[in-house]
This record gives C-alpha cells, sequence and structure tokens, in this order.
C-alpha cells in the first residue's frame, strides 16, 4: 500500500502510483466499495458518480464515473484563505519607464495583421547580427489576425497585441502595420498613448518606399539602446508570475500543481504577484476560489466571470463538462472535477485579490496594481492561455505538465513535470521534475531564470495565439 496515495481522508478513491493490474500508473482505485450512484471522492471532493457498483480495490475511471456537475449550480461566498507572512526578496531585473521590470531584454516585431508576418520575420532574421551586450534577442511574434474579425474579436486583438508590447520582458517594440487592414496602426497607438510608453516605434508597410530598410534601421537603433541597458537589483513586487498546466495526468494534482501553489505562496509573501486562468478547468473547483476571494466584490467580479463562460458554453450548446482531453484521460484523470480540483492547486492557499478580463494589463500605467494572486478571464487552451497570461503582465510562466509540450508562449514558458517518467523520456523538454517534491529546488531555479542566469529549454520558441470568439469575413 505504500505505492498507494489517498489524499484527503474523506476520499474513497487513492492514486497508484506505479500501476496495480488492470490499473495503470497515476489512475484511481476504490478504496471500498462505492455503490451506483454514490459520490466519488477526491481532495476531500466531488469528482464523480458511480456509473456502476464499484467493488473496493477496483479501477475507477470513464467506464464507471460520471460527472457530477451541475450548470445551474448557485454559489455563495464564504472567506477561507491563508495569510502568508511577508518575507521580502530582491532579483536582478531590467528597471522599465512604468510598472515592473523585466527578466529578459528584448526587442518584439509585432504585425498589426497577418498579411506583413512575412516581413516582421525576415527583419527578426537579418537583425540578429544587432544582438549584443545585454540586448537578448529580437522576436517576430506572428499571428494570422488583424483583418476580416468582427466586433469583440477585432477588440480583442487589438487589446492583447497593446498588451504585448506593454509587458516588461520587452525592452522595445516595433509595430510593423500594412494600412489597409481593420486593426488599425492608428488604433492600437490611441489604445497605446494613456500608458505614456517611450520604448514602442511603429510604421505601415505601405507608407515607406523599402519596409525592409526602414525597419532595418530602425531595429539597428533600438538594438544599441537595449544592448546598453543594466540589470539591477529590484524587490520581488515587481516579479509577476503566470500559472498554467497543459497535458495533465493523475499526477498532476498530487506533485507539480501542489508544488507550483507552493512557489506561488512564497512570492506572494515577497509581494508578488501571480495570475491563475484556464476558467473552464475551474467548473467543479469554481466555489474553493470563490471562498479564497478577499471580499465580496471581487467575489462577485469571479462569480460573474464563471457564470459568462458557461454561458457561452451552453448558448452554444456545449456542455460546460466537455473536458477532459483524450491525453488527460489516458493519464488518469476521469472527469472535469478532477481536473480542475488539481488544477488549481497552482493558486496556493492564498487570497485571490483580484479578477482581469481577457486583455488586461496588470500593472499599466504609472503604478504597480495591488500584489497578490488575480483570476484571468480565458480559455484553457495551452497557447491561447499563456499567451493571456504573458499579455496581463507575467514575465515568467509556470507551465506543470503531465504528457510534455514543447511551446512557449513569448515570455520564458518553465515546463514542470508532475512524474519522473516524462522528465527523463522529455528532457528536452522539461526544466524540472516536481516528483521529488523539492520546493526550494524550484523556487531556486524561479529566481535563476528571474535573474537571467537560467534559460528555459523552450525559450527559443516565441508563440502568440488569441481567444477568437466570432465571425470571419
Amino acid at each position: 500500500m505504500n505505492d498507494i496515495i489517498r489524499i484527503n481522508e474523506k476520499d474513497n478513491v487513492a492514486v497508484t502510483l506505479s500501476g496495480t493490474g488492470e490499473i495503470p500508473a497515476g489512475h484511481k482505485l476504490a478504496l471500498r466499495d462505492i455503490t451506483a450512484g454514490d459520490y466519488v471522492i477526491k481532495y476531500g471532493q466531488i469528482i464523480g458518480r458511480a456509473k456502476q457498483d464499484i467493488p473496493a480495490g477496483a479501477w475507477v475511471h470513464t467506464h464507471n464515473v460520471a460527472s457530477h456537475l451541475d450548470e445551474a449550480v448557485e454559489y455563495h461566498y464564504k472567506f477561507a484563505a491563508d495569510t502568508v507572512a511577508p518575507q521580502p526578496g530582491f532579483f536582478q531585473g531590467y528597471p522599465r519607464q512604468k510598472g515592473r521590470a523585466g527578466i529578459r531584454n528584448e526587442i518584439y516585431i509585432i504585425p498589426t495583421v497577418g498579411c506583413v508576418n512575412n516581413v516582421c520575420i525576415r527583419l527578426a532574421k537579418e537583425a540578429q547580427q544587432y544582438v549584443h551586450g545585454n540586448l537578448h534577442g529580437i522576436y517576430a511574434l506572428t499571428h494570422q489576425f488583424g483583418c476580416s474579425q468582427l466586433g469583440e474579436d477585432n477588440e480583442n486583438i487589438k487589446k492583447l497585441l497593446c498588451a504585448i508590447a506593454l509587458n516588461p520582458n520587452a525592452a522595445f517594440v516595433l509595430i510593423v502595420g500594412l494600412g489597409c487592414e481593420n486593426n488599425t496602426l492608428a488604433g492600437m497607438q490611441e489604445y497605446l498613448a494613456p500608458f505614456e510608453r517611450d520604448n514602442i516605434v511603429s510604421f505601415n508597410c505601405q507608407e515607406v518606399e523599402d519596409e525592409h530598410t526602414f525597419g532595418m534601421e530602425l531595429l539597428r537603433k533600438l538594438a544599441d539602446r537595449a544592448a546598453a541597458m543594466q540589470p539591477e537589483q529590484v524587490p520581488l513586487s515587481q516579479l509577476c508570475i503566470g500559472l498554467k498546466c497543459g497535458g495533465s495526468d493523475g499526477y498532476s494534482g498530487l506533485t507539480a500543481n501542489p508544488l507550483v501553489g507552493r512557489i506561488c505562496d512564497r512570492v506572494v509573501a515577497a509581494g508578488g504577484s501571480a495570475i491563475l486562468t484556464e476558467v473552464p478547468e475551474m467548473f467543479g473547483a469554481e466555489q474553493l476560489l470563490m471562498n479564497k476571494c478577499k471580499d465580496v466584490p471581487t467575489f462577485e467580479k469571479y462569480r460573474s466571470m464563471i457564470e459568462n463562460f458557461k454561458r457561452y458554453y451552453t448558448d452554444q450548446g456545449f456542455p460546460v463538462y466537455e473536458n477532459p482531453s483524450p491525453g488527460n484521460k489516458a493519464g488518469g484523470i476521469t472527469t472535469l472535477e478532477e481536473k480542475s480540483l488539481g488544477c488549481i492547486e497552482k493558486a496556493g492557499s492564498t487570497a485571490l485579490v483580484g479578477v482581469l478580463d481577457y486583455g488586461e494589463v496588470l500593472a499599466g500605467g504609472e503604478r504597480i496594481e495591488e500584489n497578490g494572486v488575480f483570476a484571468l478571464n480565458a480559455p484553457g487552451n495551452d497557447l491561447i492561455a499563456a499567451t493571456a497570461l504573458a499579455a496581463s503582465g507575467c514575465q515568467l510562466v509556470l507551465f506543470t505538465t503531465g504528457r510534455g509540450t514543447p511551446f512557449s508562449t513569448f515570455v520564458p514558458t518553465m515546463k514542470i513535470a508532475t512524474n519522473d517518467r516524462i522528465a527523463a523520456h522529455k528532457s528536452g523538454w522539461i526544466d524540472h521534475n516536481a516528483y521529488p517534491m523539492d520546493e526550494d529546488a524550484l523556487y531556486e531555479l524561479v529566481m535563476r531564470t528571474a535573474c537571467n542566469t537560467y534559460t528555459c529549454k523552450s525559450e527559443d520558441v516565441r508563440e502568440i495565439a488569441f481567444y477568437k470568439t466570432g465571425v470571419t469575413l
């Protein structure tokens, strides 16, 4: 029985670490007889109902358990979060004119529209000759949108691209427009104006004779200025980490997610911030997060976000429990409730201090917003959610995974394995193995990444993706 973990004394299932008989590693077995219709309990919470009688010792999974989610559940508020003693800390970062310091010192090339992707890619490729000194890289953040989108989609594309331009890791930003797109360069400039940044330059390709020569000259000057910038010791109150999981398995809620939760608590105790997203992967665990809201207004905003996202599903004819993925199920996750209860472990034990809209920047203007844990309105898709986290101001994303993934958004994306097998099998993707549950080792790696003495395995990849909900012309 040493190979079997029961998480909570209320649980009627346990997780087998290396497999037993027909039960694969990371999957659940019944600790006692469970009658058809009875609740299946894990994490001390309901993760589903038995579809048939399940004898003690039997495999508990999709063949005999169904989701118990109620799409019309009513929510209430009863505050229940820990208070973490302040523990000030510092990191070596690059101070910016406004808001938080960067943990990298890079130049982003951002197209207003997919039509100029090739221009941006060519500029980034040839501008590598300008990378020197303390300039860490020049990256084209391409995408396929910016024209033919209507309404909310068109506004969200503008907001996201502007938010990306405001990320602290960007020493400078070159925005490249075409000149006839829906997402106009003028519209982006107007949106950015209140932030009063002096590190963003732009041009429309249709308005210059040779867009490549024009862009290269701009980049040469920006590169020289970025190369001369010096890192300084800054307080950890200027660090914001993104919390994300992908390719989850039966170990996620046992190892990597709780370990990241401890790191989250330590960053918050040092005055920093963390952002949790993947709203559909809160369904089934949302009441626990609601009880962590610092006050009633925060609870109301969080509840509204949950209810609106559920309505988004049902209005389009889909149940809110259209999850987990095939990979999740293969790894031992049976229902969305089980996945969500493991997912929210990443947010640690401290209070939820705010709720962010999609594309909303946490640290804008002249001030740094209240520090702590924030919830962000975005879906669970890995690329979309990670982009949204970084666009809201995260300089680093902690990404837990039980199956592995090679992607990275436009800020360092640290892959944290849930189990030994994936850590060994995909060592070229994985930055840290959470299975030993060594909190100090992971915290040290996070701090080294913040100080730019550690480079995440996937940092050579820079991708962005949008949350699109409407019509494309």
